[in-house]
């Protein structure tokens, strides 16, 4: 019997340019399919931030999604859900871009929602 539990997954990235820190939780702990993942963003505050974007691969389903950000006054939290996730074996990233479209910090995870003959 394959069962494989999510958990609740927390990420911690080091930043591209030095500074900021920025984690990313992704949850369900169990996910089974069609299932929605969560994804709760945390980014300190910089003038420099100005957009998140945040992907969802597994090679075969690919979701993602841009939050504008405003520099240090944008939230320090941000979360997000793509509905409907597919099986399949994730890869969740978030990253952060400046004005000029350079990555600032990025952040990885990994999550599984499982099909319904897999368990």
């Amino acid at each position: 019997m394959r069962i494989w539990l999510c958990g609740l997954c927390v990420a911690v990235a080091l930043p591209v340019s030095g500074g900021e820190r920025m984690t990313m939780t992704v949850t369900p702990a169990q996910a089974h399919a069609p299932s929605p993942l969560r994804m709760r963003i945390r980014i300190e505050p910089s003038d420099e931030n100005r957009l998140l974007t945040v992907t969802a691969d597994s090679g075969e389903f690919f979701r993602s999604s841009d939050v504008q950000l405003e520099g240090a006054r944008a939230p320090r939290t941000i979360e997000l859900e793509f509905r409907e996730v597919p099986e399949g074996d994730y890869e969740i990233t978030g990253t952060v871009k400046d004005g000029a479209g350079q990555r600032r910090s990025i952040v990885r995870r990994s999550a599984r929602v499982i099909g319904a003959g897999s368990y």
